[in-house]
């Protein structure tokens, strides 16, 4: 008996040391393996293949009924930096980014890499990395599988067939839900565990980026403050799970625990700028020439003002210095 427990515990121990992962450190939380590792894994009833189809399929509604920015400038921008967090990520789809012409602080990343993302969340965040925090968190519902794993789950009622119904004035999507039009959201309304896990993810994948991780617990800080003293400020997916206390404070215990410190970090870019820029002039002149909207002020930086944009001309273009072209780097506090 005593030999056959000994033989066992032996074949534990080999075990133990040919699979390390199986007992040691979880590789979500190794930021080193990021592209080496398979954080998709669970029950799932759609292939990849699958997955990407039903993206494309709901891409092509959104695309239908939503008013898409052409602007080759911020397109490309917003492009180029999703692009960027997705070569850090552990994604293994290929991305479509595009910009929604919104005023509503959205973004939203579908089954399969299809992402959109709402000039709203542009204008309201302040930096590149606050824009860059967003996106990755987005860029990790994709890349762990969080809507087909959730929808095999059976939280999600047919997905396939979800409506995705647009509110007036191109404010916002939405599941109809009795007499009112609300976000569609459906499959985004992930469960606390994967909006946990897409918090941890999409600050591995900024850092990895290069940006300071800490932008992104600052946007929805400054969210939140924002809805308590004007409810309506958040969309609707991201009021679904807000930033609550407690998230917060596991994402900045991931900061401390997980990313070892930079000695910099990017915080912004003069192409960041010089988009909001643009989006401001856009939105500006809808105004002007929308009669409902003529008694709204128009938005434009504050004289002697050292953030946001700088005022762009009537062609939403601004100057720009050698020094402007750089980009804006933040020293992590020494701790």
């Amino acid at each position: 008996m005593k030999r056959l427990l000994s033989a066992s515990f032996s074949l534990l121990v080999v075990f133990a040391l040919a699979a390390p992962n199986s007992f040691g450190t979880d590789p979500k939380k190794d930021p080193d393996q990021i592209g080496n590792r398979d954080v998709g894994k669970g029950v799932n009833f759609y292939s990849l293949e699958k997955e990407i189809a039903l993206g494309k399929a709901l891409a092509q509604d959104v695309e239908r009924q939503a008013r898409i920015i052409s602007d080759p400038v911020i397109a490309e921008y917003v492009n180029r930096v999703g692009q960027n967090l997705v070569r850090n990520s552990d994604a293994k789809v290929p991305f479509t980014i595009k910009v929604i012409d919104s005023e509503e602080v959205n973004a939203f990343a579908l089954p399969g890499g299809f992402f959109f993302v709402n000039s709203g969340l542009i204008l309201k965040a302040d930096n590149e990395a606050e824009l860059a925090g967003v996106m990755a968190h987005e860029i990790a519902h994709v890349a762990a599988r969080h809507g087909t794993r959730q929808a095999t789950r059976g939280e999600i009622a047919n997905l396939a067939t979800i409506p995705l119904i647009f509110m007036g004035g191109w404010t916002g999507y939405g599941i109809q839900q009795a007499a009112s039009i609300l976000v569609p959201v459906g499959f985004l309304k992930f469960s606390r565990g994967f909006e946990s896990e897409a918090d941890m993810l999409g600050l591995e994948y900024m850092y990895k980026a290069g940006y300071d991780p800490t932008a992104f617990v600052d946007f929805f800080e400054k969210i939140e403050t924002l809805e308590k003293r004007k409810p309506g400020t958040m969309a609707k997916v991201f009021s679904t799970h807000p930033m609550t206390d407690d998230r917060i404070k596991a994402a900045q215990k991931n900061i401390q625990q997980l990313l070892e410190a930079k000695p910099e970090y990017v915080l912004t870019t003069s192409e960041f700028n010089d988009v909001k820029s643009r989006l401001l002039a856009m939105h500006n002149k809808r105004k002007i020439e929308d009669p409902r909207d003529a008694n709204k002020p128009q938005l434009r930086r504050a004289p002697g003002s050292t953030t946001g944009p700088v005022d762009a001309d009537e062609n939403g273009k601004t100057p720009k210095s050698d020094e402007d072209e750089r980009p804006t780097l933040k020293r992590r506090p020494q701790s």
